[in-house]
């Protein structure tokens, strides 16, 4: 069975400002603000860094209204209407691959990028474009290519090259694998070796250009036992428990297999990039890092699916620019729900809130609540067992058995441990690489 992401190489660092548990609510106050509003009075919702819901609006009533509803309200010139016209007349244009574009909510613009490929013919015709449509238009230059993340460290592996797993979805009768579209094109065959000798699954539907998502049917059939969980390395794991969209200033993870694990904040929504293979609208875009084969990796926030990696620039060194492929919008398109963690059992278990040693909450299968953090152990039942052994009423004449039983106990207790490493190495191994 595949899991959705690779090991992680490290655990990203907490910072200063560790917005994690409000956000949530925080989220959901904002957007729905925005829809009673309208587009025409607001501009977009975000959340501050003290992890308040803030509503861009374009009236005094509607920001008293954002107000009385317990969020802040920032006054703007320019509604989530005229925004989107904007870049609508962005798309009419010529087309020119390795630009792209953003609705940036914080400052009431639309950001529009080129990079390093991009001729200076070509960005003089842009920036006609966007002088044509208004000064709330801004021009931006970043470094490297806007390049899908395709080819990298093993994952998946096929024909055209190498993804990371994203999420498991099911169609209530098959199981499959949520990745992105560019990853390869409908009939690719994807293997976990190298070698070809342990097939995953087949693509059966993909969509790319347009937007970035596939479905990789698992040959089995079926996910198997685990499937609810995304792999972030250390022999740890996040529990997925739904799926939502992103809001601007939320922190996210992402994991894939040549990075490992990785967090940054939502920067822009319904971004529009125009990568050398074609133009992808609606996606989200981060200040994650990626390198190629982290493609399809899961992105997350609280234990809940966000997104799908798509592609960007820069590189977990120097740092860049990551968009996503919103995980709604693929599981609507495909009509597929995503496999989640049952409802929490036990309610005297962990809050689920994750610590700042831990920045994403982790779990190993069947060991915590959804969202709670465990470490990754083997069997229990062997402290009972001493104790009946231990017990005085038992100490007689066998004593000697006894020993001998307690050296045979802990030589088995170390093998099935070692057993259970193996095996859970074993589960994972196909995204490890």
């Amino acid at each position: 069975m595949v899991t959705q992401a690779a090991m992680a190489d490290e655990t990203p660092g907490a910072p200063a400002a560790v917005r994690t548990t409000a956000q949530p609510a925080a989220a959901d106050k904002g957007s729905q603000l925005v829809a009673r509003l309208g587009t025409s009075r607001t501009a977009g919702s975000w959340i501050d860094d003290e992890g308040r819901p803030v509503v861009a609006v374009t009236d005094e009533k509607a920001a008293a209204e954002v107000r009385q509803a317990g969020a802040r309200a920032k006054l703007v010139r320019h509604s989530m209407n005229e925004l989107k016209a904007a870049t609508a007349t962005l798309r009419a244009a010529p087309r020119v691959p390795g630009t792209a574009w953003v609705l940036d909510y914080r400052n009431n613009r639309v950001i529009v990028q080129a990079d390093s490929t991009v001729s200076a013919a070509d960005w003089t015709r842009m920036t006609e474009v966007a002088d044509r449509i208004g000064s709330f238009v801004h021009m931006q230059r970043t470094k490297g290519a806007f390049t899908t993340r395709l080819n990298g460290a093993q994952a998946m592996l096929s024909t055209g090259g190498r993804c990371s797993a994203g999420f498991n979805v099911t169609d209530g009768q098959r199981d499959f694998i949520l990745t992105a579209g560019h990853c390869g094109p409908a009939g690719s065959i994807w293997f976990a070796d190298a070698q070809g000798g342990q097939e995953i699954g087949r693509t059966v539907r993909t969509s790319f250009p347009g937007g970035d998502f596939s479905l990789v049917q698992y040959t089995s059939g079926s996910a198997g036992q685990g499937a609810d969980i995304v792999a972030i390395g250390g022999g740890r794991g996040v529990r997925i428990t739904g799926a939502a969209d992103p809001v601007v200033g939320q922190r996210v993870f992402r994991s894939g297999s040549t990075t490992g694990l990785r967090d940054g904040e939502v920067t822009g929504l319904n971004a529009t990039v125009n990568y050398p293979e074609g133009t992808v609208t609606g996606l989200i875009q981060t200040t994650v890092c990626a390198e190629s084969g982290d493609s399809g990796g899961p992105l997350f926030s609280e234990g809940v699916a966000l997104g799908v990696t798509s592609g960007g620039s820069g590189d977990c060194t120097t740092g860049g620019t990551t968009f996503f492929q919103p995980v709604t919008k693929a599981l609507d398109a495909l009509d597929v729900k995503l496999i989640v963690a049952p409802p929490q059992q036990d309610p005297g278990t962990s809050s689920g809130t994750p610590s700042k040693e831990t920045p994403q909450s982790a779990v190993a299968p069947d060991a915590a609540s959804p969202g709670s953090s465990a470490p990754v152990t083997g069997g229990t039942g062997s402290t009972t067992l001493l104790s009946r052994l231990l017990d005085p009423a038992n100490v007689g004449p066998g004593l000697l058995v006894i020993a001998g039983s307690l050296i045979v106990l802990f030589a088995a207790r170390r093998i099935r441990t070692e057993q259970e490493r193996k095996a859970y190495q074993r589960y994972y191994s196909a995204t490890w690489g």
